[in-house]
């Protein structure tokens, strides 16, 4: 019998997670199916309840179950429970076990590219959304001390470094003082959703001060060079999208559930392969 996977989000037919997952079962040999699950918000519990009668052996979870889920699973990680939020769970001989795998995403695509040592860059990251938490939790528990949070609220980013269990040198700034003190930082993130359609043509921040071979990053993949990716790459930045964090937060689920790592240049050709060169 095929094992069963999925993914459960609100909404979720745009998914393209059964198309990396499945290829990936079969590549492997594993017999196992990966499905999309539409769930409601109020649904979730039910859901959850149904998932484990079944023995489903694993899922994703995106938006908008990603904190909601916590409290229904039997266990969570020490990251994902400092994060806040799931997207991967694991069936442990009938327990469900929560992992967040976005941080770690990210982190493995940019080892890939970044050249130096990624623990000694001043690193800044704007927006103090979920996924700013998830990769900032990550790259301060992976030893990068030394990290910055910039966003239009200060007060958000303030919480956002004051809720960070780890070990770390950080200060919040509104957009403005990032702007002037760029010069500063090696590395820049970009974690908000500035640069998605319809609002193609905006940036989250002027890069005026930008330091000459800073490593600039967006997590946006659709489209894969952003306007803020497009202005780094202006002024002489390496630049990294967000098709690796995603590729790679998938192979790390993949991970979890199989004890196999997956071939994420297999993953990423397939990502590409769907967005069918419409990157917009």
């Amino acid at each position: 019998m095929n094992k069963i996977y999925g993914v459960i989000g609100d909404p979720i037919a745009h998914s393209m997670s059964p198309d990396i997952h499945n290829d990936a079962f079969e590549k492997e040999n594993i017999k196992a199916i990966y499905h999309h699950f539409h769930v409601k918000p109020e649904s979730l519990p039910d859901a959850i309840k149904g998932m484990k009668a079944l023995g489903v052996s694993g899922f994703n979870i995106t938006i908008p179950h990603k904190t909601p889920v916590i409290p229904l699973l039997d266990e969570v990680d020490d990251l994902a429970r400092a994060i806040g939020a799931v997207n991967t769970v694991f069936n442990e001989k009938g327990r469900f076990i929560g992992y967040n795998t976005d941080g770690i995403g990210f982190y493995r695509s940019l080892c890939d590219e970044i050249s130096g040592d990624i623990k000694a860059k001043k690193t800044l990251v704007i927006g103090a959304g979920g996924a700013a938490r998830a990769i900032y939790f990550t790259l301060v528990k992976e030893g990068v001390k030394q990290v910055d949070i910039a966003n239009r609220t200060k007060e958000r980013a303030a919480h956002l470094v004051s809720d960070c269990p780890y070990d770390k040198e950080s200060k919040a700034l509104t957009i403005d003082e990032a702007e002037q003190s760029l010069s500063h930082y090696d590395l820049i993130i970009q974690t908000t959703s500035c640069g998605m359609s319809p609002k193609l043509d905006h940036s989250p921040m002027r890069l005026d001060q930008l330091k000459a071979g800073a490593f600039v990053s967006d997590i946006i993949y659709n489209p894969l060079q952003t306007q803020f990716l497009r202005e780094a790459k202006e002024k002489g930045a390496e630049t990294l999208n967000g098709l690796g964090m995603f590729v790679h937060q998938a192979a790390y689920a993949f991970e979890i559930w199989t004890g196999i790592k997956p071939d994420t240049s297999r993953m990423t050709d397939i990502v590409l392969n769907k967005l069918g060169g419409n990157t917009c």
